[in-house]
């Protein structure tokens, strides 16, 4: 899904002003965004990290291009940490949703041995 977004701020606006007033995204916290951060700080035994944040940059002709991390791979004191979800509605299933983020899982898992499988290779 891509949305593609043009406008003009503010003089006293910038470019950071408005990535920052737009996330955490509400695709990935929910809504109402700030009751269902709320909810998601006091549920969630750890931080995010980077999953659901943001990877993209500021151009110096005031342009800029993110995209939200909704799978994550990241090593932290030679500690690998997979992180997916799932899109959960008022008709979710849980057991569906919960298949669902064990596919996205293993298709990294996946990738991570083929990449470690090429390096052996060399």
């Amino acid at each position: 899904i891509v949305s593609r977004l043009e406008g003009l701020l503010k003089p006293q606006v910038d470019g950071f002003d408005l990535f920052m007033a737009t996330f955490p995204a509400g695709t990935v916290t929910g809504a109402p965004k700030i009751r269902a951060m709320e909810i998601i700080s006091k549920l969630e035994s750890s931080p995010r990290g980077p999953y659901a944040g943001a990877v993209g940059y500021f151009g110096f002709n005031g342009n800029m291009d993110f995209c939200i991390t909704i799978r994550t791979i990241s090593i932290v004191e030679n500690k690998l940490s997979i992180q997916v979800g799932a899109g959960i509605v008022y008709d979710s299933s849980p057991r569906k949703e919960y298949q669902e983020t064990l596919k996205k899982a293993a298709a990294m898992f996946k990738a991570i041995e083929r990449s470690k499988n090429d390096s052996d290779d060399r």
